[in-house]
């Protein structure tokens, strides 16, 4: 008889079915050495163009233990989540950069998978280059979850509550608030009739140069260069109050930031 190559591969149970929990399902798929088990959601249809249908469960109760169970769901769902898993003493993680160990139910093991990226569900995204960072309880949870990590990540960090804390503030202000900065600047090239393709080559280069420069040695502009009179003609062409503010905030703190 041949050997069972399911023995020695990480099980996977997963939770959740948002953008997070569906490039999850994608790459879970792919990785030799781990099995996606079963995948709890609340609305089957949800993630049925993803995976089997014999995969996909909506009952808490149809959950059975796995080495790793992911709750990946909106950080308010995911202590009423764990409350729910029906199996004990197993390694439950979950996925989110703001939430500690504690919001996780006591009967299982504790421990935090947190992919510390931004995801879309229509653009795909090379896994490997994920940043993944892992907390545990104990220390063979940690082996078992850096083993499982470095499976489906060539960038794998130990990173405990706080630290991970800091990490999703700076997120923050380097994703999310940079992107809302590209939504404006694509709104005032339509107001404009300005094809906003044409600032793609700058905003590369932006992204680029941190690679090589820190943050600070790689600021431009007027603000930097206290350049009055541009900014001044800025600030009038801004009739947005909120713009306009926005625009002033960063100059005034890339100012006092760069002396």
């Amino acid at each position: 008889m041949g050997e069972d190559k399911t023995l020695n591969m990480i099980t996977i149970n997963l939770i959740g079915s948002g953008n997070v929990a569906q490039h999850l399902i994608s790459v879970l798929q792919q990785t030799e050495g781990v099995v996606l088990q079963s995948v709890l959601v609340r609305n089957l249809k949800s993630i049925s163009h993803l995976l089997t249908d014999e995969k996909i469960i909506t009952i808490p109760e149809q959950l059975q233990p796995a080495d790793v169970t992911i709750i990946s769901v909106t950080d308010s769902a995911i202590s009423e989540v764990s409350n729910t898993i029906p199996f004990e003493n197993q390694l439950v993680v979950h996925t989110s950069g703001s939430m500690g160990l504690d919001v996780l139910n006591d009967k299982n093991r504790k421990g935090v998978f947190y992919p510390l990226q931004t995801f879309s569900k229509l653009k795909s995204i090379d896994f490997k280059e994920v940043p993944l960072c892992l907390e545990t309880e104990n220390e063979s949870d940690y082996q078992l979850l850096e083993t499982f990590g470095k499976s489906l990540s060539d960038k794998v960090f130990k990173i405990n509550s706080e630290q991970r804390q800091s990490l999703h503030v700076a997120a923050v202000f380097s994703c999310n608030f940079v992107n809302h900065l590209y939504q404006i600047g694509n709104e005032i090239c339509d107001e404009n009739k300005v094809p906003f393709e044409i600032l793609f080559p700058l905003i590369q280069e932006t992204a680029d140069k941190i690679k090589t420069l820190s943050p600070k040695e790689a600021q431009t502009g007027p603000a930097i260069r206290h350049d009055q009179k541009t900014i001044d003609k800025h600030l009038a062409f801004l009739n947005d109050e909120t713009r306009k503010t926005i625009y002033q905030l960063l100059t005034q703190s890339i100012q006092n930031n760069n002396g």
